[in-house]
């Protein structure tokens, strides 16, 4: 006979039990084990643990175990289904099935057995470990535990880890144990900042702005990674008050590698990064030791979550601005087909005006005739054929406006005025154009348009209406009111590479929301400006560079401002890497070319390198004459 116990037909079991064995003394004592056995399941069932003492030859033994095995495993209730009962004279096999209902709707359900044994003609238990389950010996219980799932990566698009969980030091000050507080923070302050000159990833801190906020409880002063707070926490034990807790954390595997960027993706992507939880039964002993697993479930690992962030060309970028190391020189890297951001670098010098290769807004210079000569092929009608003007110097209702050291081509065709630069030919092409025409065209290539980017603060630049005509004249060369930063020109060289502009993106699962939606530019004329932009390189003023990865595309541009010359380069390599080059005051053009040509043979390098399955060495930085 098979018997199904489960809670929702307690009340019948028990009222069927209770009146089987408690009837008066004319029925007989049960000749069979069945009864008790019910009744003992019962009880364990109920929690009811004076009737499984009662029942059972060792009832404390037995109602401790339940009791432990009941807290162990958080059970919210327990099911049993009496399989059979053999019956034998004097002793009884009982054979069940239990099934434990674990929180968030888990289950741990396994068989088992009971022997009972008659004596005087009353059934009783003997007690074993094996009842509440086959694996379980003395002193021992069951306990539900979780299995962690290790937190996913943060990947770069070409696949190498960025962010991988690891741990971090949390600094904190108890005011009650430091003694002179204002002391203690300043030998901390000191050796952060040795650890900053070590790894600039380390942030610093400022005594007097902290003071004020110190009460009398424990403050927490700052969080370091986990290689420099070994060392700061070594340097400064024993000093008095100073607490060093170290934490979970993701920590960036190269803390070089694009920090400040990294660090705001941490933050945004935190979430993302953890999988669900797997947990385990297992046999323990009093003291919570484990002996075995009963069951395991593993965990789910959530995948690793991608940002757009290239491993290689992130790297490259950096060695190449860092060539001028004392300047403030940055490079922004896009990927034209998909809008990836690829790179993001700068140098310690820009590092001061703050992120000023996203935001930082400059004269474009000639740079800026991408979008002058498209507006005069969309609006003027021209080809790179027309013949046009390029002399030396050209007076434009009163404007001088002048070539470099006013060289003169005379009449020359659109290709040549925008390979060798012509500032008097698109002077007075922006002159002759509608007033909003630069500024609706520039909306085409992105420039103007402000983008909403997890992880990144961007501002693309700015075209003035022109309402008046000397606004529109300089525009025409990047000059007067035009205003953009490296990374608003390297969507537009993007855009010149993909025929509109691209969404830019990091974070893989995050959405970029754009300020509007614009018609992008018309495809005949970006299929004649990438002819002058192959002109520029081919023949024009970046015809000098090395690199030999394929055709580059490009504008160069020199913005001329009261304390000297910016230098720019912005184009984009037929490989689907756009880029825009600045360096801030580093006159002309060719030292963001030098800058530039550097970052591609670097970046050819190192992917020849990983091919090979070989770490590239660090090459020896080429002169660069500015």
């Amino acid at each position: 006979m098979k018997m199904v116990w489960v809670r929702s037909l307690l009340a019948t079991v028990i009222v069927t039990v209770v009146a089987s064995i408690s009837l008066v003394a004319c029925t007989p004592r049960p000749e069979v084990a069945d009864p008790v056995a019910q009744e003992f399941l019962r009880a364990w069932s109920d929690r009811d643990f004076d009737q499984v003492r009662e029942l059972s030859d060792q009832g404390d033994a037995a109602a401790k175990m339940i009791g432990e095995t009941y807290s162990g495993l958080q059970a919210e209730d327990v099911e049993f289904t009496l399989d059979s009962v053999d019956n034998r004279d004097t002793v009884a096999t009982a054979n069940y099935h239990v099934t434990w209902k674990l929180p968030r709707e888990r289950e741990l359900s396994y068989g088992t057995s009971m022997t009972l044994t008659k004596m005087r003609d009353e059934w009783t238990v003997r007690w074993q470990p094996t009842i509440v389950h086959p694996g379980l010996g003395a002193n021992q219980h069951l306990e539900l535990r979780p299995v962690e799932a290790q937190r996913a990566n943060v990947i770069s698009s070409d696949g190498a880890p960025v962010l991988q969980p690891g741990k971090t030091y949390r600094i904190l000050i108890d005011p009650a144990q430091a003694g002179d507080t204002r002391v203690v923070l300043h030998r901390l302050a000191r050796s952060l900042d040795d650890a900053h000159a070590r790894d600039r990833s380390v942030n610093t801190i400022d005594v007097d702005s902290i003071l004020p906020e110190l009460g009398t409880g424990t403050y927490s002063v700052t969080v370091i990674n986990e290689a420099q707070g070994a060392i700061v926490e070594q340097e400064l034990a024993g000093v008095p008050g100073l607490i060093f807790n170290d934490e979970a954390a993701m920590v960036p595997t190269d803390p070089g590698f694009a920090p400040d960027i990294v660090s705001r993706v941490s933050r945004i992507v935190d979430e993302d990064l953890d999988g669900s939880n797997g947990w385990r039964a297992s046999i323990v002993t009093e003291n919570g030791a484990i002996i075995d697993d009963v069951a395991y479930n593993a965990p789910e690992l959530a995948p690793s979550v991608k940002i757009s962030l290239d491993h290689d060309v992130q790297r490259a970028a950096q060695e190449a601005v860092d060539l001028r190391q004392d300047m403030k020189a940055m490079l922004v890297a896009i990927r034209p087909s998909t809008g990836e951001v690829l790179a993001v670098a700068q140098t310690r010098e820009a590092d001061k005006d703050g992120d000023v290769a996203l935001m930082g807004m400059y004269p474009p210079g000639s740079t800026f005739k991408i979008i002058t000569a498209t507006a005069g092929i969309e609006h003027r009608g021209l080809t790179p054929d027309t013949i046009v003007p390029c002399p030396g110097s050209m007076n434009i209702y009163g404007r001088i406006v002048n070539n470099y050291n006013q060289f003169s081509l005379g009449n020359t065709s659109l290709n040549r005025a925008f390979a060798s630069s012509c500032n008097t030919t698109f002077a007075d092409v922006s002159t002759n154009l509608d007033p909003g025409v630069l500024k609706e065209v520039g909306k085409q290539f992105g420039l103007g348009i402000d983008y909403t980017i997890p992880g990144l603060d961007t501002i693309t630049g700015s075209v003035p209406v022109g309402e008046v005509t000397l606004d529109r004249t300089e525009a025409g060369y990047g000059q007067g009111l035009d205003l953009a930063s490296p990374f608003g020109m390297a969507l537009v060289a993007a855009t010149a590479a993909a025929g509109k502009t691209p969404v830019p993106t990091l974070i893989s699962g995050h959405e970029t929301v754009p300020s509007e939606q614009v018609t992008p530019p018309d495809p005949a004329a970006i299929d004649q400006l990438r002819t002058m932009m192959a002109s520029v390189v081919n023949s024009g003023t970046a015809s000098g560079m090395r690199q030999q990865g394929g055709q580059i595309y490009a504008k160069t541009g020199e913005a001329e401002i009261n304390e000297g010359s910016h230098a720019w380069f912005t184009g984009y390599r037929e490989d689907d890497i756009a880029f825009a080059t600045l360096v801030v005051l580093g006159g002309g053009s060719e030292t963001s070319t030098a800058v530039t040509d550097h970052f591609f043979i670097r970046l050819d390098e190192m992917r020849a390198a990983r091919q090979n399955r070989i770490e590239p060495a660090v090459a020896e930085s080429p002169a660069i004459t500015g």
